[in-house]
């Protein structure tokens, strides 16, 4: 088990380097995007802050059934898992996340059942904004609390 415990440390830490390029490709475009107003930066805008709640949640879901042995299931299983990380299971781990980044997440939960639900066309940029610039802060939240969570890993 140690070995495996040590193993899933180690992919925390690629994954959160992954999910760091994932970030500046995100604000690179919404950066060029509020300048030109290219529709098609929207597109890409949305795809990367897909692709970073995809990111994180992958790497729940591994600690879930690493860790916890237990991976949520059901039409919820998505908001089950963050809130399944964000509490302590006594002798097993500590919470994974915090109560206020599960509120942040969930957020970018919320908006990837959008991007997969509806035509490109339709994401409004108004609604894409508050993600797009947070996104950032959210990682930086996210990606210090799982390197935390990866060397009590290491260490226990």
């Amino acid at each position: 088990m140690a070995t495996e415990l040590s193993k899933l440390s180690h992919r925390i830490d690629m994954e959160l380097h992954n999910i760091e390029k994932v970030i500046v490709r995100a604000e690179a475009g919404w950066n060029k995007y509020k300048i030109s107003k290219e529709d098609f930066l929207v597109d890409s805008v949305a795809l990367s802050l897909h692709g970073f709640y995809n990111g994180i949640e992958g790497l729940l879901e591994k600690i879930a059934t690493t860790v916890d042995g237990h991976l949520p299931s059901g039409s919820s299983w998505h908001r089950d898992l963050l809130n399944q990380m964000a509490y302590e299971l006594p002798n097993v781990r500590p919470a994974v996340i915090s109560d206020s980044t599960l509120v942040v997440l969930d957020e970018y939960l919320r908006f990837r059942h959008v991007v997969r639900q509806v035509y490109s066309y339709r994401i409004q940029p108004d609604k894409l904004a508050p993600l797009a610039e947070g996104v950032c802060n959210a990682y930086r939240s996210v990606s210090q609390e799982l390197t935390a969570f990866a060397r009590w890993l290491v260490l226990r």
